[in-house]
């Protein structure tokens, strides 16, 4: 059973770094450094969008509106860097 509890817990810590990695590249798009008309970058922001708008869209449908400041990664990031924590503190340690 702990390996399972381990493998959640780096599943949560690598949708951690798939958030951080979207929000980055949404500030690069929205301040034009990068270009989606770029095969590549579209192909990496289609993936980041795709594996994040699961969690993120009904965030942003419950946050209210804050002028375009998105605050969803924020949240989504609290949230499950605190699932994670749960995990790691009280899951797995008593897990035989």
């Amino acid at each position: 059973m702990r390996p399972i509890v381990f493998i959640l817990i780096q599943i949560i810590n690598l949708y951690i770094y798939l958030l951080i990695a979207s929000a980055i590249l949404s500030w690069l798009i929205a301040f034009n450094v990068v270009n989606t008309r770029n095969q590549f970058v579209g192909a990496v922001w289609e993936f980041l969008y795709r594996i994040t708008e699961p969690v993120l869209g009904p965030i942003r449908r419950r946050l209210p509106a804050m002028g375009g400041l998105d605050l969803s990664p924020i949240v989504a990031f609290f949230v499950l860097w605190l699932i994670q924590l749960y995990l790691a503190e009280y899951v797995y340690p008593n897990v035989p």
